[in-house]
């Protein structure tokens, strides 16, 4: 069963946002910055994130410099912040968790 991007409201989105570490709503998107030891890591951590993000087929907005990766999720077919938002920032952590042991 092929799960829907549901728009969520600002209620739900406080909800969920307790559930994923560090990070924020700025600009109707979820944000996050990844700092790492070296550009070799972020983009290590970047690849990891686009081989889940592609099986998902919900893709990050991302920004890097060297050693640090700023990372924005918004749902454009809902034009908001959607359940597959949450459920790729949780993915993203974990991914850090797994590489960096965090």
């Amino acid at each position: 069963m092929e799960e829907n991007y549901n728009r969520l409201n600002e209620s739900e989105i406080k909800n969920e946002l307790v559930k994923v570490q560090g990070w924020t709503v700025n600009k109707n998107k979820l944000t996050k910055t990844f700092e790492f030891r070296d550009f070799g890591d972020a983009f290590a951590f970047m690849t990891r994130i686009a081989i889940e993000a592609e099986k998902m087929n919900h893709h990050p907005e991302w920004f890097n410099v060297y050693n640090q990766v700023k990372i924005e999720l918004t749902t454009h077919d809902v034009n908001g912040i959607s359940n597959f938002d949450f459920k790729l920032a949780k993915t993203i952590n974990d991914i850090e968790q797994i590489m960096y042991k965090k």
